[in-house]
């Protein structure tokens, strides 16, 4: 067999599965049906650069090592500690304020407690906690699962997730200057620097005989393997980004307990994002089951409203969007990772992205699968990968101050 591997797709997964080939030495061909490279990483142009969803990281598990490991992070953004507090603040009855729930308070202090895989949060939660403080531990979750009803999700699942975004000192969470977009540059100099062959506007219609790396969407993944069992639950919210002249009125952070919204501010830790003088913000609010797209970016705007005042008015720029099954992978009761699409497809093909058999969130999910999918196709091809496998390595407390 000869040692070449071909990756579909020129996101996040396929631009790490490519560099994970081709540093053991083997001939890679990446297919990219778009004339541009980062799928959903993409960031529009400056001199407001804003992202599809998220736009930071989490330092404490195996995708930040693997970025590390090969100086692929960029230098990193941080706001001004005592700015970033006095601007954070909940969503709770209407109104804005530091105030939450007390249970929601006990469960960020028990992080120790286990939750179990085959009940449904609000029901585990409301049992130990209250109605009300399962409600907002749902809804304040929400930023990571982008569902109007993330309760009815796998107790264990949103348990993980909460006590990654609500984790105590040392914080995990990582903002890199130029966000997502700037990984994005590095892995694709990367990638040519080891020899990768990339071929825009090339759709793949059918899978050769040699290993082959998916990581499409599984949309795509199903057209293109026909095989109707590559779904999983994701997501569903509606996003507004938009600029303003900096104000101190302006919220840096938002979580919203009633309706799981979120709002966060992009510039406050990297003024690349916007010109100089002017703040650049992210919202983003779950769609409810049969809710029209207008009524769910109408709710959103009044969240805005709330978190940066008289923001149509003093509007410098906005996009607005949606996000519908591109949000990652949620898990319903009786569900883990391990139950979704698995990674080894038989017959040399392997799949790879944000909704496949791997741990994390979002693109962690797609940064590990794509790495446990390269060290497949290598071990088929008789070559020894380089770096650690990720399934095998335990999630680590971040280190403090600059990578």
């Amino acid at each position: 067999m000869a040692a070449e591997v071909t990756v579909v797709g020129g996101g996040l997964a396929g631009l790490v599965a490519a560099i994970g080939c081709a540093e053991a030495g083997v001939t890679v061909t990446l297919h990219e049906a778009h004339g541009t490279l980062g799928g959903r990483a993409r960031a529009t142009q400056v001199p407001y650069v804003a992202h599809t969803g998220p736009h930071v990281f989490y330092a404490d598990g195996p995708h930040w090592t693997w970025l590390r490991e090969r100086k692929l992070i960029p230098p990193l953004g941080r706001p001004p500690l005592l700015t970033a507090a006095r601007l954070s603040t909940f969503r709770f009855n209407g109104k804005l304020g530091r105030r939450a729930p007390a249970g929601l308070l006990r469960m960020i202090v028990e992080r120790g407690r286990s939750a179990p895989v085959d009940q449904d949060f609000h029901s585990w939660a409301s049992a130990r906690y209250g109605a009300t403080a399962a409600v907002a531990a749902a809804n304040a979750i929400s930023v990571a699962t982008y569902d109007a009803n993330t309760g009815r999700l796998s107790a264990a699942f949103v348990w993980g997730l909460f006590h990654r975004v609500f984790a105590p000192k040392p914080p995990a969470v990582r903002w890199v200057v130029g966000g997502w977009q700037a990984v994005i540059d590095r892995l694709v100099e990367r990638a040519e620097q080891l020899g990768v062959r990339i071929e825009l506007r090339s759709r793949v219609t059918q899978v050769n005989n040699q290993p082959t790396i998916v990581a499409t969407e599984l949309s795509s993944a199903r057209a293109l393997f026909g095989d109707n069992s590559l779904t999983w639950t994701s997501g569903d919210c509606v996003l507004l980004d938009v600029a303003v002249p900096r104000s101190g009125r302006d919220m840096f952070l938002v979580f919203d307990l009633d309706e799981g919204g979120f709002h966060e501010c992009y510039s406050l830790q990297d003024g690349t994002v916007a010109p100089e003088g002017e703040a650049l913000f992210q919202l983003d609010l779950p769609r409810r089951p049969g809710e029209a797209n207008a009524d769910a970016h109408r709710r959103l705007e009044r969240l805005a409203e709330l978190a940066v005042p008289e923001w149509r008015s003093r509007a410098t720029w906005r996009r607005a969007g949606t996000a519908r099954d591109r949000t990652g992978a949620l898990d319903l009761p009786g569900q883990t990772w391990r139950d979704r699409p698995a990674i080894d497809r038989g017959d040399g093909v392997f799949l790879a992205g944000d909704m496949v058999a791997a741990p994390g969130m979002r693109g962690e999910i797609s940064i590990n699968s794509a790495v446990r999918a390269a060290h497949g196709a290598l071990r088929l091809l008789g070559k020894e990968p380089v770096g650690n496998d990720p399934f095998s390595q335990k999630p680590s407390r971040p280190r403090s101050g600059a990578i």
